[in-house]
């Protein structure tokens, strides 16, 4: 299965993989913050949060910020929960994007970063995503880009050569996903982080393309 082949893999890499990727993170999450711009009030869900990294810098600025990240792998969430030890309000729980453990509507924002490609079943994700949603809420989908060709390099080598890995996809695909999945794209962009890493947002909505702002 590959969830938990996915699993496997980031607890084995749990210990250094800040280190080797601190880079990337610091830029894509910083990134994903500025984004989705989360109200102090919101309540919000991190779908594949790591070791809390995204967490952080929304504390940083929002130390009563009610958030809940979710991971697949224990050696992550630990230390996403040593690293937020000191807020109140935010908690780190083991569980699958697939089956989310939480009540309809009830998350004011959904984010999720460098994630999307793992899921084995990305529009039963979605469709989790859109029902913990409140009506109002927004989901907002940080991954890598097929449209860079990096990105198509590495969709090429790692479908071939790890198990973990499911696809990238285009952006195109990947609001095709979305629309099928009954959420309205907002607002998206294409996004080069370096000369090797090109990746994709959106924030999508369950209301209609009618009721949306001007």
């Amino acid at each position: 299965m590959a969830e938990t082949t996915v699993r496997q893999q980031y607890d084995q890499m749990a210990g250094f993989y800040d280190r080797r990727w601190q880079s990337y993170l610091t830029a894509t999450l910083t990134f994903l913050k500025r984004w989705a711009n989360v109200p102090p009030t919101a309540t919000v869900l991190d779908i594949a949060c790591g070791t809390g990294m995204f967490e952080h810098l929304i504390l940083a600025d929002a130390p009563y910020q009610s958030i809940v990240g979710l991971d697949l792998s224990p050696q992550m969430l630990a230390i996403a929960r040593r690293r937020c030890q000191a807020y109140p309000h935010v908690c780190f729980q083991q569980a699958s994007a697939l089956a989310l453990p939480f009540a309809d509507g009830q998350f004011d924002a959904i984010v999720s970063a460098s994630a999307f490609h793992y899921f084995d079943d990305p529009s039963a994700a979605l469709a989790e995503m859109k029902r913990v949603i409140k009506p109002t809420g927004r989901i907002i989908v940080l991954d890598w880009c097929k449209d860079f060709l990096f990105c198509r390099i590495c969709d090429f080598i790692l479908q071939r050569n790890d198990p973990a890995h499911k696809q990238c996809y285009t952006q195109a695909q990947f609001h095709q996903l979305l629309a099928q999945a009954g959420l309205t794209v907002r607002r998206s962009a294409r996004q080069r982080f370096s000369l090797v890493w090109g990746l994709m947002v959106a924030t999508s909505t369950t209301e209609s393309t009618s009721n949306l702002d001007p």
